[in-house]
């Protein structure tokens, strides 16, 4: 039986190799952080018309999610404060995140920043913790010019 300590730790894992997995545009590791019966709720003004806000499965969310970044240069997703409570082998969290989507723009490059919360359910398993549901919640966003100081 492992320690609240170490079941946050392998929580903070989770959503910080989420957010690597989406900007590095790992279909299979994306896969592998969500349970087979996960749901990932995105808010309706995000979601490209006729498309389901909910997405069901792990393979069908880790496929929905990188083909909504999939026609950007680039996205950064910047984790900040994680919020676990803890029920044994099930958890509730809120992440904050501020997700950067980088875009050509043109002559030069645009970030559609967006500063986000992730209403996140995890249930541990075999396999360790992953997560059973994500709902996106939307706080606010900004758009700007940027420079590129790299381009990988």
């Amino acid at each position: 039986m492992s320690s609240p300590f170490e079941d946050r730790l392998e929580l903070a894992d989770v959503v910080a190799r989420y957010a690597r997995a989406v900007d590095r545009r790992k279909p299979a590791v994306l896969r592998s952080l969500f349970t087979d019966d996960a749901e990932f709720v995105q808010p309706p003004g995000l979601v490209r018309r006729g498309h389901d806000p909910l997405l069901t499965g792990a393979g069908p969310i880790a496929d929905g999610v990188l083909a909504a970044v999939a026609h950007l240069h680039s996205t950064r997703h910047v984790l900040g404060q994680h919020v676990v409570d803890l029920d044994g082998d099930r958890a509730r969290g809120e992440l904050y995140c501020e997700a950067h989507h980088v875009y050509p723009s043109g002559e030069g490059y645009r970030d559609y920043a967006v500063s986000v919360r992730y209403r996140d359910e995890y249930r541990r398993g075999p396999g360790g913790w992953r997560i059973s549901r994500r709902e996106l919640v939307v706080d606010l966003t900004a758009d700007r010019e940027v420079t590129l100081l790299r381009s990988e």
